[in-house]
């Protein structure tokens, strides 16, 4: 009796880890994952690190055979589930914003996401000798967008058009503060990397406001600026008296005077859009931008 009850015992744990398997019953505690996403780990050749991608397919994905607009955002640990929510309910089934594959940007492996990202999105060291590094034992680093830049043109890009039916031919850029700065760098210098940028919350006061000299550098040397290129800010974010509004950086005045360097350009190549969204902060404001960005890069067919 005793082994019989043992191997009754034995078949039903299999009877049940064959179940947890295949997903009909749920295991308790498990992690909540994200139906319809991918992990992928590409190792940056150039710079020497790992860096997560993640992707979300539509609906339809499975069973259209088509190919479909790429967006890829930058933040990722915040930004993807986000988009990906937002796609869902905003979108309406396509009706709204058009299907879409998502791609998300992580932050390089073991390094925590504020180290990261002011490497890996700024433009140049930082002249502000203040700042210093979360990471115990590492100073402080900025200025590495060059690098990361070419990682994404060289590297991300590429795997994403290998494995997925992505049109690479429509691809959109989605980035909030440091994050507008690095795709500010990818437009300057490779422009044709995206057929839109969605810029929010542009943290164009760094260094000095930097990326004034850069825009007045590509001017000099070019007569045209093909892209589609959204700006929005939060209209919090600038410089009044209350608890919600900035305190150093006027991001409203310096967004507004970077279009108008931009729209003196006369380039005729440069489509152009930006709002200024009441009510907002720096943080709140994004998700706002995320789905103004998605609908005005991708409308859906009952907006067009």
């Amino acid at each position: 009796m005793p082994i019989l009850r043992f191997l009754a015992g034995l078949a039903l744990a299999c009877s049940a880890a064959a179940a947890i398997a295949q997903g009909s019953i749920a295991l308790e505690g498990a992690p909540y994952v994200l139906d319809g996403t991918e992990v992928r780990t590409i190792r940056a050749k150039a710079l020497q690190r790992e860096y997560q991608v993640f992707v979300s397919l539509p609906a339809s994905y499975e069973k259209s055979g088509r190919s479909y607009p790429v967006v890829f955002v930058t933040d990722a640990n915040y930004a993807f589930p986000l988009t990906r929510a937002i796609a869902a309910r905003a979108g309406n089934h396509g009706r709204q914003i058009e299907e879409f594959i998502l791609v998300g940007l992580s932050y390089a492996r073991g390094d925590t996401p504020t180290y990261s990202r002011r490497r890996d999105y700024t433009p140049t060291p930082t002249a502000d000798k203040t700042v210093t590094s979360d990471m115990p034992g590492r100073e402080p680093k900025y200025g590495e967008s060059e690098g990361y830049r070419r990682f994404i043109i060289d590297e991300v890009l590429p795997f994403i058009a290998q494995r997925y039916r992505a049109d690479m031919a429509r691809k959109t850029l989605m980035t909030h503060s440091y994050g507008s700065l690095l795709a500010l760098d990818i437009l300057f210098n490779e422009p044709g990397a995206f057929e839109n940028y969605v810029l929010g919350s542009p943290s164009l006061w760094f260094n000095n406001k930097v990326m004034f000299e850069r825009e007045r550098a590509y001017a000099a040397k070019n007569r045209d600026l093909r892209a589609n290129v959204y700006f929005a800010v939060g209209g919090y974010e600038t410089l009044r008296p209350g608890p919600r509004y900035n305190k150093d950086d006027d991001m409203v005045r310096d967004m507004r005077a970077f279009m108008r360097s931009l729209r003196s350009r006369n380039y005729p190549g440069l489509r152009m859009e930006g709002e200024v969204i009441r009510d907002e902060d720096h943080l709140t404001v994004a998700p706002i931008i995320i789905t103004h960005g998605l609908r005005w890069a991708l409308p859906g067919k009952d907006i067009r």
